[in-house]
């Protein structure tokens, strides 16, 4: 037998820290799915978890585990799936040094995700935008701030911990005005700003003050915003914007929301799905592929392009040139 400790602390130093350089994200993530199945795992088998070995964890109490995630914690199968590739990540290291245990790990390695629905990518009319964007009171310090981070979220589509990470010295408001991000697998791209963004930003580092390694939206005590806190203020003042949109009642906004919304807005201007994957920082555009199913526009171009039922279909004939060029114009 071979317990699991030593291997649980050379996966996260070694293999996530040292060998693949892991966000403090993902490294908390795995973090957190390994502490609930070793608790979990203890009180199946009676046994500390220092003293847990892979016999113990075989593919069993493995899949208790996930049933145990979705009955008893509530999570959904996205969250599900997502604990069980932080496990299918350690056990894949766990092979390599520890052969003894292939038919065990392979067992778990087995466990497929499940299948859910994906749904509808949710995100904000042009109307929403304009009462969310009022609803902080900006009279106010913490309403001056908000009104900029909300603004930047919409117009940048950055991720809620790409906001959260955001220092003074990441903003540049000359020319080529752009904010300097790290994203996911600690790739850096550069977010460009539009002319409203650049005047709300320009107004609040004026009255933000502060040294270049220092938060763009800090806390009152000068410290970065926690994901949490994001979550909260978006939260709040899309409740306060639903006051006079009553759109807004219909819809749960978070910060993801507001990214949905970046991306709506520039396939709304016909910017295409590699550009959009690259502004947004997605690894593939396949992941970016979801704007255009929920994009109206286009299905409602695919409609125009049908032939009403009980016609007779006809041959096709490209329209004369000139007048297809002056009706592009």
């Amino acid at each position: 037998m071979t317990l699991i400790a030593e291997t649980l602390e050379a996966f996260f130093c070694e293999r996530l820290i040292a060998q693949r350089n892991s966000s403090p994200q993902t490294i908390a993530s795995y973090r957190d799915t390994l502490r609930l199945l070793l608790c979990f795992a203890h009180r199946q088998t009676g046994k500390p978890p220092y003293r847990l070995d892979f016999d113990d964890l075989d593919a069993q109490l493995i899949g208790a585990f996930l049933t145990h995630l979705e009955t008893e914690r509530g999570n959904s199968p996205r969250t599900r799936n997502a604990r069980l590739g932080a496990i299918h990540s350690l056990y894949r290291f766990a092979a390599l040094r520890h052969p003894e245990h292939a038919q065990t790990i392979a067992r778990v390695m087995a466990i497929p995700t499940k299948r859910h629905a994906r749904n509808i990518v949710s995100y904000l009319d042009l109307d929403e935008i304009k009462a969310l964007l009022a609803a902080p009171d900006r009279t106010t310090w913490l309403g001056r701030r908000d009104h900029a981070l909300l603004l930047t979220a919409i117009k940048t589509g950055l991720r809620v911990s790409e906001l959260t990470a955001l220092r003074i010295g990441d903003a540049n408001l000359g020319s080529g005005a752009h904010v300097r991000v790290i994203g996911k697998g600690r790739k850096t791209r550069i977010a460009t700003l539009t002319s409203e963004t650049i005047a709300i930003l320009r107004a609040w580092l004026k009255e933000r003050q502060g040294q270049p390694e220092e938060p763009l939206f800090p806390t009152r005590q000068g410290r970065p915003l926690t994901r949490h806190a994001v979550g909260k203020l978006v939260t709040k003042h899309s409740a306060a914007a639903a006051i006079t949109c009553k759109s807004l009642q219909r819809k749960r906004v978070t910060p993801h929301t507001l990214r949905h919304t970046n991306a709506m807005l520039l396939r709304a201007k016909d910017v295409d799905i590699a550009t959009i994957a690259l502004w947004l920082g997605h690894e593939s555009a396949q992941t970016t592929r979801i704007y255009e199913h929920a994009d109206p526009k286009l299905k409602e171009q695919a409609i125009a392009r049908t032939a009403p039922l009980g016609t007779k279909p006809g041959r096709y004939r490209p329209s004369d040139p000139t007048l297809a060029f002056l009706d592009g114009l």
